[in-house]
């Protein structure tokens, strides 16, 4: 098909970003953001409902139409960190901030629905647009895959930003396009005594710093060709120089591109803490906290994303380099329906809008909303028809 962009409203786009990065809100709590959203749909006359999940939307267009329907999703919410921008539109809630774009996200979904709500009727499809809560975790996809809200569509596309990539460019990759993340805490018990006499106590901090070792020598069990990675942050044991502890405890993360990958390190995991605390006559306790799955961006989809960008004049860049090691909870929605993710370039050497996500002076081009609801609208245009998965 043709480039056919409906209007784009980048202005009403920036004003709505920059109010949502006034006032960031975490996780679930997002009164303020939902709001927003819900009076923006109901200015649109957009039809919504917040039966999926917790604090999340999901809003239609074209809702009579049967057959083929295609969904966007945006996340909402922001990062408990100090804003340190000297901007008009910086945060206004100390100690909270839009670090990761997810105002970005919201705003383009908005003026996506706005440019499309003008054309609605030239759209042979069904339409879903999904505004979701806590993509930081606890996940707020998880909630509204669990409440169905994958039944409500075929296919599925998202985006997230890239001070990587310049503005006005995309990257769409095919298969791996983001970790899978895990996080543990592993608790040893030993018996305390005298920093003088070790031979009567059980050295819960020798059993932390033993199985520190062993963890990192998990990766020399796994196919090198397969990405993963298990950091441990935290290590911590003992009050006092001259009390042997009895009791030292592991933080860390595992990330990688295979869930296969990542239930083989769990098991790893909870093996070698029994394994050692055993050794040294104490015992273990392991929490696992299983994440999001990898993400893996269907071909065809991401190769429409593509051309969809082509198309409405976005500078398709080509992965060069294996996926990174984030994650993102839109895996949950293509572990149940088939979905495509990629990654907008918001970044502008000149204007030293360089920051990466989660750091405190983190901004982004503006100018990058209008190219995602470019490839969001065209998207739709050159596949509203149906698309073949095979």
């Amino acid at each position: 098909m043709s480039c056919f962009i409906p209007h784009i409203d980048l202005e009403y786009m920036i004003r709505i970003r920059r109010q949502l990065h006034k006032y960031p809100e975490l996780q679930f709590e997002l009164p303020r953001t939902l709001e927003l959203v819900r009076s923006e749909l109901r200015n649109m006359d957009i039809t919504f409902t917040e039966k999926y999940g917790k604090s999340s939307i999901a809003a239609y267009m074209n809702e009579d139409k049967p057959g083929f329907t295609i969904a966007l999703r945006a996340d909402m919410d922001a990062l408990p960190i100090t804003e340190i921008n000297n901007v008009e539109y910086k945060s206004r809630i100390d100690g909270q901030m839009h670090a990761c774009g997810h105002d970005v996200h919201t705003a383009a979904l908005l003026g996506t629905i706005k440019a499309l709500n003008a054309v609605k009727d030239k759209i042979n499809c069904r339409l879903v647009f999904i505004f979701q809560a806590s993509e930081e975790g606890p996940s707020g996809a998880r909630l509204m895959v669990e409440d169905n809200v994958t039944d409500e569509f075929d296919l599925i596309i998202g985006c997230h930003v890239d001070n990587t990539l310049d503005v006005g460019s995309i990257m769409a990759r095919s298969g791996v396009t983001l970790a899978s993340s895990d996080y543990f805490r592993i608790d040893l018990y030993g018996t305390a005594g005298h920093a003088a006499a070790p031979h009567a106590a059980k050295d819960a901090l020798q059993m932390g710093v033993k199985l520190y070792n062993e963890l990192m020598g998990i990766s020399r069990e796994i196919n090198p060709t397969i990405p993963n990675v298990l950091t441990v942050s935290i290590l911590k044991a003992g009050e006092k120089p001259n009390i042997i502890s009895d009791h030292c405890y592991l933080e860390g993360t595992v990330r990688t591109h295979s869930d296969e990958i990542a239930e083989y390190i769990r098991r790893r995991i909870v093996n070698l803490s029994e394994e050692i605390a055993r050794q040294h006559g104490g015992r273990s306790n392991v929490e696992l906290n299983i994440g999001y799955g990898t993400v893996i961006s269907h071909p065809v989809i991401a190769s429409e994303l593509q051309r969809a960008a082509r198309d409405a004049g976005v500078n398709v860049v080509l992965p060069e380099s294996p996926p990174a090691m984030y994650a993102e909870d839109f895996a949950y929605y293509i572990k149940h329906k088939p979905g495509a993710f990629f990654f907008l370039g918001t970044r502008n050497i000149e204007k030293g809008f360089t920051a990466m996500t989660h750091n405190n002076d983190f901004d982004v081009d503006e100018k990058a909303l209008e190219y995602a609801a470019k490839v969001f609208c065209q998207f739709i245009f050159n596949n509203m028809d149906g698309l073949t998965l095979e």
